[in-house]
């Protein structure tokens, strides 16, 4: 009579899980103290970190997988029946099997996020464009005609917009009755991102809004020393317009700096919400008690934009504009801004496909069934 031919499931299942938790204890040394030890290396994916967590699943299907076909083979006949029915099936060679996929699996997803390796410095000339962007931050801007309001959706959408720049340099006007420089031009797009979290109504004490002012301080940021080409973005909802904003545009654009305005609102108009602190107590009145309602002007801002040799562009929740005013801004002719020192980077990935095809290449090789050899191995059998 044959031996038993059942898997050792316990045996199979205490090896499976110690190189689970070797691999763990691994991965976070790894993640947390080689990687910072090691100079001149970064991930190109580190995004993609939560891959690993497949090879749990792979452990927890494993487990099933072995427990069902003991199950699968108790249920066929019995032991001493069954010893002479089927071939004696190895547990060392069904781990090993598939502790190489397991292996397999992690050096793929290393492979995925690609560590790579500083090996030299290196110098690019960056070319750009100087742009202004000029935000109106009147309170008619707490409208939520747009969500959550205006000129929490222009924050994002400016957000958004630095995000994808490349080479231009960026300053930010903000302005309501009068007019302020919030960031002065700069390529420190996370500067940018920082003087943007702190806008708000309050940082303007006189309400209005003095779109000629904002377009005059914005050229008056710019450096016309520099050959570059300059563009002025005004995103405002256009309403209780004070000052020449007309002219202002010509001026800019008789200078060569393009206009370009984006309207926010909706020409229905929505009530002027009231805050104290963070809560809402109501809707802005006028002194005859009646709820102010606050319009998008999109006449003013076009017309803006025509003296400036510019776009209009009306906002919606889906889109504020700046999307659709990047490609236009990006096809004016750019200028070189200078250069940038940078760490020139090796991938390494191959490294580690070539660590998963030799496990997957090692797993063919190894049967499940006892062999002359496997067959002198007393390990989990």
């Amino acid at each position: 009579m044959k031996e038993n031919p059942r898997y050792n499931f316990w045996g199979m299942f205490v090896a499976a899980l110690v190189l689970e938790i070797l691999f763990w204890v691994g991965f976070v040394l790894v993640l947390f103290i080689v990687i910072d030890g090691i100079p001149g290396l970064k991930l190109q994916r580190p995004e993609l970190i939560w891959l690993f967590g497949v090879g749990l699943v792979m452990f927890l299907i494993f487990t099933l997988v072995t427990w069902s076909k003991n199950r699968r083979l108790e249920k066929f006949a019995n032991t001493n029946l069954l010893g002479n029915l089927v071939s004696d099936v190895w547990s060392v060679g069904v781990v090993t099997k598939f502790i190489l996929w397991r292996l397999a699996v992690s050096f793929l997803v290393v492979a995925l996020i690609n560590p790579q390796m500083g090996s030299k410095m290196a110098e690019a000339k960056v070319e750009g464009i100087e742009i202004m962007l000029a935000l109106d931050v009147s309170n008619s801007m707490r409208a939520e005609d747009l969500r959550p309001n205006r000129l929490t959706l222009a924050k994002r959408a400016m957000e958004k917009f630095l995000d994808n720049l490349r080479g231009d340099r960026v300053g930010i006007v903000v302005f309501a009755g009068q007019a302020f420089v919030q960031l002065p031009i700069t390529n420190d797009y996370s500067a940018g991102k920082l003087f943007l979290s702190a806008i708000n109504p309050e940082i303007v004490s006189v309400q209005g809004t003095a779109i000629g002012a904002a377009i005059e301080l914005s050229l008056e940021s710019m450096d016309f020393n520099s050959a570059a080409k300059k563009a002025i973005i005004v995103i405002s909802d256009g309403e209780n317009h004070e000052d020449d904003a007309i002219g202002a545009a010509k001026a800019a654009a008789e200078k060569g700096v393009k206009v370009y305005t984006i309207g926010l609102g909706s020409p229905a108009g929505s009530p002027i919400p009231e805050y104290n602190g963070q809560k809402q107590i109501g809707f802005k009145k006028d002194g005859e008690g009646n709820t102010v309602v606050t319009k998008l002007n999109e006449d003013m801002l076009r017309e803006i934009a025509i003296a400036g040799n510019g776009t209009y562009i009306k906002a919606s929740n889906a889109e504020l504009g700046l999307n659709i005013l990047s490609d236009e801004i990006n096809a004016i002719e750019k200028t070189e801004m200078g250069t940038v020192t940078f760490a020139e980077y090796e991938d390494r990935y191959q490294f580690f496909l070539a660590l998963a095809l030799i496990c997957m290449l090692m797993e063919l090789f190894i049967l499940e069934r006892k062999g002359k050899f496997s067959r002198r191995l007393n390990i989990f059998d």
